[in-house]
């Protein structure tokens, strides 16, 4: 498995690069392969099919040397055995090139006159060449003009379409669950980090406001606008990786590149607004893993096994700025607020370069940069088509992508296209509901890192670094809340989507947030009215914020699960459109989030935000039962 996942990864492709593909090389590039010989050039001419009819009835050695001496690349043909390529050389390549251009009407009837002149001579043989061709037609239906094939939709039945072999060790979906596994953690780990990198600042900014003399809202602009950077990143990245020239790899590695190398001006800023600035920027070019991980996932694993592995990777979504606090608050308070960054910049390294996971042992063996392969299938198939290009010479060999787009993609195309859609599907009620009800519970979600500060520090006494430890109840409710998520998957909906094939409405993904969502409003209240004042525990709004996780967790997975499958074909606009609407209302609500609990106090403000998600959980059932409504008058809608 190393080799395979060292080769696709960057740090492969750059060494390949470097040494001219002498180094990790993909079979196709091996001397010892043979081309499947659905991907040779075919020749209906009746001395090639009797060439190739002689040589099937020699051993395959003997037919291997015949074909190295007679057969060029260009001239390849069927035969009951594969036939090993030789590379031509110039004068023969000349002589293909006279052989095969366009004659003036003269030469092509005297050519013509040739052929039948030997064709007479040969009747028998003739009528055995015409059987031959005609059986080889019937065993292959279809075309082998790529135009054609795309307009009179034969693409399935081209003849040389590149696709998914049966058992295809380089289909993600076909990988081995080791090296499965291995990808989802470093994507999963890759996720993680970014997201602490959004609230690892919070624990700074008393400082940062003591050393620019700003207000505690100036200073939480570095919070806004870093969830402002990664709802925005999206609409520019994700059509990106949505193209086969490209892929995820490049895209993951080099932002993830630039948010280490953008920390350090946050570290040491000439001025406040040099900080800020490149708090936005971090946030923006670490958006890719946090827009597009989940569709990584997709990548990688078969239905049946990818809600499991989209509840792993949405676990540690959640639990990232929740972490964050919690890993800066004793630095912060002993070293300063520089501290923070300092921690994000070795975990964000750590992230690139080393990832602690070997199959049977924990050891330091792999990460992104060495072992994390490229996961896009039309980016895999791409790069097959290529190397089978060169190969064979047949440059007719085309992927499913290249059929669709004869002309390519205009990336700057996509995007345009990416943004107006997720703006155009906004006016779909499922759609703008969704949008809004997800974006308050994100913004309540960051509320949180302004709610800490004055019941545990104000009310309770508590120091920087301890009052941040509260945090870690998220923890408790998020590994009983993903257990409670693999369960309910495997002993519910997993089998009831295999006994009907997979064609359950996608209302079904909504029934566990029914149940789930409750947990939201009744984590506020008891949050709300046990923090409400020093009088009470410490360990009343603890418990209560701690089970604000299976309420948003269980309606992140379920509502946007149910917009890919109610809106396919749409639905990285919708994701893309998602994520900027929730980023942009996170980013606003932490800078009145003091002023919202003083001035209305810890349990009346918090009592107000359960009142909003009790009225906005009404649609959310109105949506279970009336959903395949909406569907059916949608332009975009599956039926």
């Amino acid at each position: 498995m190393a080799p395979d996942m060292m080769r696709d990864a960057p740090f492969g492709q750059f060494m390949r690069f470097v040494t001219r593909n002498r180094v990790f090389k993909y079979p196709e590039e091996r001397s010892d392969y043979i081309v499947p010989e659905k991907y040779l050039p075919k020749r209906d001419n009746a001395r090639q099919l009797d060439s190739r009819a002689s040589e099937s009835t020699l051993a395959p050695e003997e037919r291997n040397m015949a074909g190295r001496k007679s057969v060029d690349a260009q001239t390849l043909v069927n035969s009951d055995h594969p036939v090993q390529r030789k590379v031509e050389t110039v004068q023969e390549k000349q002589d293909r090139i006279e052989r095969d251009r366009p004659r003036p009407d003269g030469d092509r009837d005297s050519h013509d006159e040739h052929q039948q002149n030997d064709e007479e001579a040969n009747p028998e043989e003739q009528e055995q060449s015409e059987k031959r061709k005609k059986e080889w037609k019937e065993q292959h239906p279809g075309t082998a003009d790529p135009k054609k094939a795309y307009e009179e939709d034969l693409i399935d039945k081209y003849q040389y379409l590149v696709d998914w072999e049966e058992n295809d060790q380089y289909n993600p979906n076909s990988w081995s669950q080791r090296k499965q596994w291995t990808a989802a953690a470093q994507v999963s780990l890759m996720t993680l980090v970014v997201y602490i990198g959004s609230a690892i600042y919070t624990a700074g900014e008393q400082g940062i406001a003591a050393k620019y003399g700003v207000s505690q809202t100036v200073a939480i602009l570095g919070l806004t606008l870093f969830i402002l950077g990664y709802g925005t990143g999206p609409m520019f990245f994700s059509p990106l990786q949505e193209t086969p020239h490209l892929g995820r790899n490049p895209v993951y590695w080099i932002g993830l590149f630039l948010f280490i190398i953008f920390q350090i001006p946050i570290v040491l800023p000439k001025n406040l607004t040099c900080l800020l600035i490149f708090r936005f920027l971090t946030g923006f070019v670490g958006s890719p893993i946090l827009a597009t991980g989940g569709a990584s996932m997709g990548d990688i694993f078969p239905p049946n096994k990818l809600p499991y592995a989209m509840g792993v990777w949405s676990t540690g979504a959640v639990l990232g700025p929740i972490l964050g606090p919690v890993i800066a608050g004793f630095p912060a308070m002993l070293n300063g607020w520089r501290w923070p960054i300092y921690e994000l910049i070795w975990m964000s390294g750590f992230g690139l370069l080393i990832f602690p996971f070997d199959g049977d042992a924990w050891l330091i063996r792999s990460h992104q940069t060495f072992f994390l392969p490229e996961t896009y299938g039309p980016t895999i198939l791409l790069r097959r088509a290529e190397r089978l290009r060169k190969l064979t010479g047949n440059d007719l060999i085309k992927t499913r992508w290249e059929l669709e787009n004869p002309d390519g993609a205009s990336v700057l195309k996509m995007g345009a296209n990416q943004i107006k859609m997720a703006f155009i599907l906004c006016s779909e009620p499922a759609v703008f509901y969704s949008n809004v009800y997800i974006g308050l519970l994100y913004s309540i979600f960051y509320l949180w890192f302004e709610a800490f500060p004055i019941v545990f520090a104000e009310y309770h006494g508590m120091n920087l670094g301890v009052s941040q430890l509260p945090f870690l109840g998220f923890v408790v409710t998020g590994a009983m809340t993903l257990t409670a998520y693999m369960l309910y998957q495997k002993y519910y909906f997993i089998p009831k989507q295999e006994k009907s094939g997979w064609k359950e409405p996608p209302e079904l993904v909504l029934k566990a947030a029914l149940f789930a969502t409750p947990f939201i409003p009744v984590s506020l209240f008891i949050f709300g009215w046990t923090g409400n004042s020093p009088s009470t525990h410490w360990i009343g709004p603890t418990i209560g914020a701690a089970l604000y996780f299976p309420g948003v967790f269980f309606a992140f997975q379920c509502i946007l699960l149910y917009l890919q499958a109610s809106y396919p074909q749409v639905a990285a606009s919708i994701l893309a459109g998602n994520d900027l609407f929730r980023s942009c209302m996170a980013a606003g609500f932490p800078l009145f989030g003091q002023f919202f609990f003083k001035n209305l106090g810890v349990g009346p403000a918090s009592s107000l935000l359960a009142g909003l998600n009790i009225l906005f959980m009404i649609p959310l059932y109105l949506l279970y039962f009336y959903g395949a409504r909406l569907r059916k008058r949608s332009k975009y809608g599956s039926s």
